[in-house]
């Protein structure tokens, strides 16, 4: 067999093409989720806590980060990183939200799903139409009956 013809085999099994839509559908979902966390979780926090914003909270780890934050105590998490390295658990944490909500989500999901298999399984069977041989025999059963 041919590479490209094995190739081509492949890349049109369903499940392949369901894995292509499953991650196109679950990063368009994971775009939503951060806007969630970020547009609207997170700047509530945010006002309880302080203007910077959540995502900006960080510790610097070097001299020449901490000189800059004392001269610009608003600098963001982006401006600081630009000059050296920091401990970004403001970001952190609202990434860990984001990871928390996707999971709560999937996890609802595949519970609906595996709830609806089960439905499906306990359904009983609906029962086969009788043969014609079944149907004379039935009749033969019922002509006696009646004598």
């Amino acid at each position: 067999m041919s590479f490209v013809k094995e190739f081509k085999e492949f890349a049109v099994k369903g499940n392949v093409i369901d894995l292509a839509v499953g991650v196109i559908i679950g990063g368009a979902f994971g775009k939503i989720v951060t806007s969630l966390v970020n547009d609207l979780i997170m700047p509530p926090i945010s006002l309880l806590i302080g203007d910077k914003g959540f995502i900006n909270f960080y510790v610097p780890l070097s001299a020449k980060v901490r000189e800059f934050v004392a001269s610009n105590p608003t600098a963001s998490l982006e401006d600081a990183r630009k000059i050296g390295p920091v401990f970004a658990w403001g970001n952190f944490a609202t990434e860990v939200i984001n990871f928390l909500i996707l999971a709560m989500i999937i996890f609802l999901m595949v519970k609906a799903i595996n709830k609806m298999k089960r439905k499906q399984e306990e359904a009983p069977a609906p029962a086969p139409a009788p043969t014609q041989e079944q149907v004379l025999l039935t009749e033969i059963r019922d002509l006696l009956k009646n004598k």
